[in-house]
């Protein structure tokens, strides 16, 4: 497994609405992707970072979906150019109930 973390720093026009926003507009792309096993949309008012965590299953699955296509349409939705970091998952726990 693959994890990402695709982090969007802000200075002065930090919107936390807008950025939940964003979130919940997206949330549905994501529902049922292949090869995605979860994102996270995170939002750290303190920092004036948004950051998206995704757990992919396989290297290839994280690299073909992050392609300069998308990183210039979130860049454009998110209003600056992320930081795209991929990290090796040693072991994931999930305690997602089902309802």
């Amino acid at each position: 497994m693959i994890g990402v973390f695709v982090t969007f720093r802000y200075a002065d026009n930090f919107d936390e609405q807008a950025l939940r926003k964003i979130a919940q507009n997206a949330r549905a792309r994501f529902d049922g992707m292949p090869g995605l096993r979860s994102k996270a949309f995170t939002v750290n008012s303190g920092k004036r970072e948004a950051t998206n965590f995704y757990v992919w299953d396989s290297e290839d699955a994280a690299k073909a979906f992050f392609n300069d296509a998308l990183l210039e349409r979130v860049t454009g939705l998110y209003g600056v150019c992320p930081s795209v970091e991929f990290v090796q998952i040693a072991t994931l726990v999930e305690n997602a109930r089902k309802d």
